[in-house]
């Protein structure tokens, strides 16, 4: 299988989870996004790394991480996201010492943390990126998500949704597969990435 390269392209805030984010991945030579949702803690870890200005007074679980490794000559080589179950991505860590190599399993918002640490490159299958990227066949959005402050994620709070407005994840499967595509469409236009990763996560339960 062949492998994509992706980049971090920002963080978004979710509308419908508490204290959730979404994660998105760029592919490197095309349109598609990679919608991730992860934790608040893992949000602000990214986000520091990717604000190299900012220093936290005490070293994060990930920089210390990075400590432990760099005295010990253990270098990241890359991440791949290399399953995706029930929505759910699964990720590896690819590490070297002494020219052996090892693979570690890792949640993907802790693979992503330390492949910024390490400047390490980010990879994911294309049949994973094929079932779960969300490709913009229109015209590109003008404001790109890496314009976002990262500031914001470490430091605003999340403000939500009216319940009654936001779809739960259930809701979606009363919905045709013509129907949560242009849902799906609409809520990439908005940016709304988390959502979009729901309503893809049940188009993909439909299409299976």
């Amino acid at each position: 299988m062949s492998l994509v390269k992706l980049t971090i392209k920002g963080i978004s805030y979710s509308q419908t989870q508490n204290g959730a984010y979404a994660l998105i991945l760029n592919e490197v030579d095309g349109e598609r996004k990679l919608p991730i949702v992860i934790g608040a803690f893992e949000a602000q870890s990214i986000a520091i790394a990717l604000e190299k200005e900012i220093k936290p007074p005490r070293p994060l679980t990930h920089d210390l991480f990075k400590s432990f490794a760099d005295r010990f000559d253990i270098v990241v080589k890359q991440v791949i996201i290399h399953k995706l179950v029930d929505g759910v991505f699964y990720s590896s860590i690819i590490c070297e010492r002494d020219k052996i190599e090892e693979i570690i399993d890792a949640r993907t918002s802790d693979a992503i943390a330390l492949a910024l640490r390490f400047q390490a490159p980010i990879f994911t299958y294309k049949n994973i990126l094929d079932k779960a990227g969300i490709y913009l066949n229109t015209n590109p959005i003008d404001q790109e998500i890496d314009d976002i402050d990262n500031d914001g994620v470490l430091s605003t709070p999340e403000t939500f949704a009216n319940d009654e407005k936001v779809p739960k994840a259930d809701s979606y499967s009363q919905f045709t597969v013509k129907e949560l595509y242009d849902k799906l469409e609409e809520a990439v236009q908005n940016e709304d990435y988390e959502k979009a990763a729901r309503i893809r996560d049940e188009i993909s339960k439909k299409e299976s």
